[in-house]
């Protein structure tokens, strides 16, 4: 669940509900979202370092582009099914650009990124190209905006609305490193707050064998698959769309990726917005204990909102998570629920509070008829795991995009140092958090690009941060930090007073201030409140 980054909802629930799933953005469990349908865990003996990436195109020290890059035509064709899922109809048109695969050799080896596009309804008003990522890192654009496009009507009245796989995600050379049975296993078996020696050594063991597999089945793009080469390929389909500057709209991890792109090409920007925001001054036990905070308050509100004292509240909850630890819950599958899927199932709801009923039913569930189902319902929701036991790997690519761009690698012996202080943030969530700093890049076999991604923006034009007051995954304090980060002029801080993961489409005075802001230019005033 690694939380920093994400999106993730049912279909059902489109738009800000979305980020729930495929935002794993940063750890281990909690990720920084779940995905719209339901969306899945190592090192060698020595492993290549990721290169240091390249200045800014066009600057002094960076060769350009081949014209055969900047150049090459899109062919929009009728979009195939991707994997488990649907393929859409008109007005849906899929393509793919090749990017370099290591910007350090711009005319070496070439990578495909997939792409899809639904075209401006009002041809003679078209502003250009808005370019949308959902989060995670590893949630895939081309499966989720289409399931998702009915919240941007109104900006598809102007603007073609363009999505992508990103480099190491789904069909843009996606990263695998299980199979569904070994995935299958780890959650059966892996104990994600170890409490024995034994369980530590299984813990981590799990953690390289991960990376391990990783290696084996997709060494090749591991060392490339880091945000700013992202960031980097984003520019490169702004030019290949034919845009001056890039229109985007990023969710939980995508505005990380917005941000990292602004400081690359901040002449670039076009109008960006960045939407539940990750906090770009923490590193990754940083994240961590900010994910710790920001679950546990969602869970507060959620208890307050059922009339319950939120410490007793969580204690309670902590105690139900002890016994399933001790004894796993049954279901009617025949599948048990252990503590790990658990707390996966109580995080899962929080992303977005039109899911807290869910909450209330699985752990009534759970504490009355001690049962797990569920608890194990929305667990595998998060996970991605089918009714047939079948796996996305949204969780595979998170973690090799967050391993290629975090330079931090707790040992075990400093998560286990960090649970105490995360026990006292949260009795739910904080020992999982804090052996998830350990767990999620152990041993991996590709060094990370930085501690804290960079991502001041002198030069760039206004670029819209929302930030929710009780967002659970990637807590409201991190807006400030990355409207403070992109530099004065540039982040505008809007501030939505309410619950879940993402603002858009879900609160009516923050969906009508970005709408004003990419269809009509309007910038509103920095620190914006919407109740």
């Amino acid at each position: 669940m690694r939380t920093h980054r994400g999106t993730r909802r049912a279909a059902a629930r489109t738009g800000a509900a979305l980020l729930a799933a495929v935002l794993l953005t940063g750890c281990g469990l909690l990720s920084s979202e779940p995905e719209p349908s339901g969306t899945a865990d190592s090192r060698p003996a020595e492993a290549p370092a990721t290169p240091t990436p390249p200045a800014v195109q066009g600057s002094p020290t960076t060769p350009r582009l081949p014209s055969a890059l900047t150049s090459q035509r899109l062919g929009w064709k009728r979009c195939t099914a991707p994997r488990g899922g649907s393929a859409p109809g008109p007005p849906w048109r899929c393509a793919s650009v090749d990017v370099p695969l290591d910007y350090a050799e711009p005319a070496g080896e070439t990578l495909s990124i997939a792409l899809i596009r639904k075209e401006a309804r009002d041809r003679g008003r078209r502003i250009g190209s808005l370019l949308v990522n959902f989060g995670g890192p590893g949630g895939s654009g081309v499966a989720t905006l289409p399931r998702a496009a009915g919240q941007y009507e109104k900006l598809n009245s102007r603007y073609d609305l363009v999505s992508f796989d990103p480099r190491g995600v789904a069909a843009s050379s996606g990263v695998r490193c299980r199979s569904d049975q070994e995935q299958e296993h780890a959650h059966r078996t892996v104990d994600l707050t170890p409490d024995t020696a034994a369980e530590e050594a299984a813990f981590f063991a799990d953690a390289a064998d991960f990376g391990a597999g990783c290696e084996r089945r997709s060494g090749e793009v591991l060392p490339h698959v880091g945000t700013s080469n992202a960031a980097r390929d984003l520019d490169l389909i702004r030019q290949v769309l034919g845009d001056d500057k890039l229109s985007y709209l990023g969710f939980s991890y995508g505005t990380e990726l917005g941000g990292t792109y602004a400081h690359l090409f901040p002449h670039h920007v076009g109008r960006t917005v960045l939407d539940a925001v990750v906090d770009p001054t923490a590193d990754g036990v940083g994240h961590a204990r900010n994910q710790t905070r920001g679950f546990q308050r969602a869970l507060e509100n959620y208890l307050r909102d059922r009339g319950q004292d939120p410490r007793a509240g969580s204690e309670r909850i902590a105690r139900l998570l002890a016994r399933i630890d001790r004894s796993p819950l049954p279901t009617g599958s025949g599948r048990e629920l252990t503590e790990s899927l658990a707390i996966t199932g109580i995080v899962t709801p929080l992303y977005s509070e039109s899911s807290w009923p869910e909450l209330t039913a699985a752990l009534d569930e759970a504490e009355n008829n001690g049962t797990g189902d569920e608890l194990l319902r929305l667990a595998d929701a998060y996970n991605g795991r089918d009714a047939q036991g079948r796996y996305d790997t949204r969780s595979h690519s998170q973690r090799a995009i967050s391993c290629a761009d975090s330079a931090s690698r707790p040992t075990l012996d400093e998560a286990r140092a960090l649970v105490p202080e995360f026990r006292r943030l949260s009795p739910v969530f904080g020992p999982f958090l804090a052996w998830d700093t350990a767990g999620w890049c152990a041993r991996w076999p590709v060094d990370g690009e930085h501690e804290t991604p960079e991502t001041s923006a002198p030069g760039a034009g206004p670029i819209l941060v929302v930030g929710t007051t009780g967002d659970p995954a990637t807590p409201y304090e991190g807006a400030r930090r990355m409207a403070d980060e992109l530099g004065g002029g540039v982040g505008v801080l809007v501030t939505n007073q309410g619950e879940g993961h993402g603002a858009y489409g879900s609160n009516d005075c923050v969906t009508s201030t970005i709408d004003d802001y990419f269809l009509d230019g309007k910038v509103p005033a920095d620190g914006k409140t919407c109740g």
